[in-house]
């Protein structure tokens, strides 16, 4: 082989060996950030979100007394939302009258004390997938920062969430749920936004994870595109997935779903990874959701740099039975975080259940300021 050969070939094969290493290089950047994040960091992220103070009973009561619906007996899923930055806070939340679901909300100066309860969104009409009650909550925001106000945005001119619904009437959760689109002009009242369910188990991409019931949604805009968390069940088992959008309406699954799946046997979350709520934290995603295991519900976190790939801290930020009052001895699950600036704390709300099912929305503070 000649000398000129001889370089050409060497020089063929550096090209190759450089291609080859810079794929290399690629996958490695791409799984690396796609990868389960350290314990050391999971830690390190969570400590923010631990160690709470409790309030001592619940701030929104099994029957809160809404004028014109005596036969509430159980309220669940709080939301907290505001319309502008100098606005009071609102919060939606579910009232149960043992035949559905009809979502409420309420008004507070101080986000303690909650007043001028009024119906939002009520039962849809017979034979519709939301005939059984409607769960609002998952907002568009403004801005999804952790410490971010939680501001309603318009999008098309009006505000916009997510609901979860239910078909029939007569129970708790009755299967199969649905998700569905609503609309306000002015933040207080909501109606249906388009006449199908986004989510369902009779959608083509639903996998077999998901196949008995879709529960709760929590939107989140980023980048110009929709991420919709939800949970859902196949049986007894309920995980977290994620499906997404460029119009609020049309929805495409995860293939890789699900995201937050349940955990190992023993584990605080061997059963359920549910009702996520995700914010963005200075350089991360971080997602509340709730584990059933050990004997109940408790509120549990899991972090991500790409709102795909979650690690979860196996250890609760908050587990059941942490009031010594007994409001929560069963369930502590499903929660609201909102940050006040006037004196620098977490407010987190969350549906609180005792030991002889009595379920109302409790509250805990990231400082001692009851």
């Amino acid at each position: 082989m000649q000398l000129s050969h001889i370089h050409l070939w060497f020089s063929v094969i550096s090209i190759v060996i450089g291609f080859s290493a810079l794929q290399m290089g690629t996958q490695e950047r791409s799984v690396k950030n796609g990868s389960q994040i350290d314990p050391e960091t999971i830690k390190k992220w969570s400590q923010p979100y631990r160690n709470w103070y409790y309030y001592p009973d619940y701030v929104i009561a099994p029957n809160p007394g809404i004028p014109g619906f005596d036969s509430i007996k159980l309220t669940d899923v709080p939301t907290v939302y505001q319309l502008d930055k100098t606005d009071q806070w609102h919060m939606t939340f579910i009232g149960f009258d043992g035949v559905g679901y009809q979502s409420f909300t309420a008004k507070s100066n101080d986000l303690i004390h909650w007043s001028d309860f009024q119906l939002a969104m009520g039962y849809g009409p017979d034979g519709s997938f939301d005939f059984g009650g409607v769960v609002l909550g998952a907002f568009l925001y403004q801005d999804y920062d952790i410490k971010s106000p939680r501001i309603l945005k318009r999008h098309r001119e009006r505000y916009f969430s997510l609901y979860g619904a239910y078909p029939r009437q007569g129970g708790y959760e009755l299967r199969p749920g649905y998700e569905g689109l609503a609309s306000s002009t002015d933040g207080k009242i909501w109606r249906r936004a388009a006449e199908e369910p986004i989510l369902s188990i009779y959608q083509d991409d639903c996998k077999e994870w998901e196949e008995s019931c879709i529960y709760q949604p929590w939107l989140v805009e980023h980048d110009g595109r929709f991420f919709n968390f939800y949970n859902a069940a196949n049986g007894s088992v309920e995980q977290t997935g994620l499906a997404t959008s460029d119009d609020l309406v049309h929805w495409q699954r995860y293939p890789q779903n699900p995201v937050v799946p349940h955990g190992e046997k023993g584990s605080y979350n061997e059963q359920f990874s549910s009702d996520p709520k995700v914010f963005w934290d200075t350089d991360h995603w971080v997602m509340f959701y709730f584990g059933v295991g050990q004997g109940g519900a408790h509120i549990m976190v899991a972090f991500s740099h790409d709102l795909k790939n979650w690690t979860i801290d196996p250890d609760p930020l908050y587990k059941r039975g942490g009031n010594p009052s007994g409001l929560d001895a069963k369930y502590a699950h499903k929660i609201s975080l909102v940050w006040n600036p006037a004196n620098e704390t977490f407010y987190m709300f969350y549906c609180a259940v005792d030991k002889n099912d009595n379920r109302g929305i409790g509250l805990i503070s990231s400082k001692p300021i009851f």
